[in-house]
């Protein structure tokens, strides 16, 4: 009787958690919002428009003296200010690379004051602060969650959702930690976390209870922990390309001389292939590790069901997913097929993982269904 309670405190603690670390995302997704309105482009610092000016001279004596040839265009953009294109032409190598900047001053640039921008920055570390405390009281939740039934806290579809969240928060806090120019990731992800996380309390929740005998393994430790931990880190990819699609629209546009939209937004944003190039290292990193999550549960299904593979929907997702990573994988290698075409097989591969993740349990029957609502 006494473990009983201890339990039930334990679970109204990890949902007190749970509700608290909601509560902290929403504050460090304001703070990001007012970061994306007035903060610097691209989340560098502001120069003074005369530290500007003696940059760009040196640069100009510089390229002049190495034969490269620079060539402006000034284009209307919205809002009322204008975007400067610059082809940069070498002459050696007859290469040729494409920037943008912003020509007028004041707010249009999309700087804004110096005042504005050192408030957004500074915005920007208490959001990721934020973020950071959240993650703790998350993972607060979830550890507790565990404890009220003496097993790992990803049984059914409630918990499945609040450790995937977990998972979303805890790549980009790594990718923080690891990139200099992540920080604009910040508010998609909460985003997607407190989405998530409130269907998961106002509608996938369940009780906290044992499982059923098929899942008293070590395997759900192994198997379950690293399909969560491949979600969290697809989930900063699809994000990555979904903003390189955006940002190479943009710039194909820009150099085009054609009128942007949203272009004080775009200019925050790291270049198209930056974009594309944390989005392909990402998702070629977790790769392996999505195929040791299928060979993992390929190995607890013979220990529970006597056989590695029986086509069960979970199963069958889990390989198309595969197919379909591998395929995006084999794109960017592919000269043909780099860029957006690899990028929209990339959005393909996640949204089948997606379906693998919610639809399987909630709209499919099979084996495991056990893990539904």
């Amino acid at each position: 009787m006494l473990l009983a309670q201890v339990n039930h405190e334990l679970a109204d603690i990890s949902n007190k958690l749970v509700y608290s670390a909601m509560a902290v995302y929403t504050l460090a997704m304001f703070a990001q919002m007012f970061e994306w309105t007035f903060g610097a482009k691209g989340g560098v610092a502001v120069r003074s428009r005369q530290q500007a000016t003696l940059a760009d001279s040196v640069s100009d004596s510089a390229d002049a003296a190495k034969g490269v040839r620079k060539v402006s265009v000034t284009v209307a953009s919205q809002g009322g200010g204008t975007t400067t294109l610059t082809r940069t032409a070498l002459a050696d190598a007859g290469a040729t690379t494409v920037t943008s900047g912003r020509g007028d001053e004041g707010p249009a640039d999309g700087l804004g004051p110096a005042g504005s921008s050192e408030k957004a920055d500074m915005a920007g570390r208490i959001a990721v602060s934020m973020t950071v405390l959240g993650m703790l009281l998350h993972t607060g939740g979830v550890i507790t969650r565990g404890l009220s039934v003496m097993r790992w806290p990803w049984g059914n579809m409630y918990e499945f959702s609040v450790a995937f969240a977990l998972m979303m928060v805890g790549s980009y806090v790594v990718l923080l930690g690891t990139k200099k120019n992540v920080r604009w990731l910040g508010l998609p992800v909460v985003i997607a976390v407190l989405l998530i996380l409130g269907v998961a309390v106002s509608v996938l929740y369940t009780e906290s209870e044992q499982l059923v005998p098929a899942l008293h393994s070590y395997w759900l430790g192994i198997h379950v922990s690293t399909a969560t931990v491949c979600g969290g880190a697809f989930f900063a990819a699809f994000v990555a390309t979904g903003a390189y699609l955006l940002k190479d629209r943009y710039e194909h546009r820009l150099a085009a001389g054609l009128t942007v939209r949203a272009a004080n937004l775009m200019d925050r944003l790291p270049a198209a292939s930056s974009l594309d190039k944390l989005s392909y290292r990402i998702n070629a990193l977790v790769f392996p590790l999505w195929t040791f999550t299928i060979i993992a549960g390929a190995i607890w299904a013979e220990a529970a069901w006597g056989k590695y593979w029986e086509w069960d929907p979970k199963e069958t997702w889990s390989f198309i997913t595969w197919v379909a990573y591998a395929a995006y994988l084999h794109a960017r290698a592919t000269a043909g097929w780099r860029g957006r075409k690899a990028a929209y097989l990339a959005l393909l591969a996640f949204a089948c993982w997606l379906f693998n993740f919610y639809g399987v349990n909630i709209f499919v029957t099979g084996k495991h269904s056990y893990a539904g609502i």
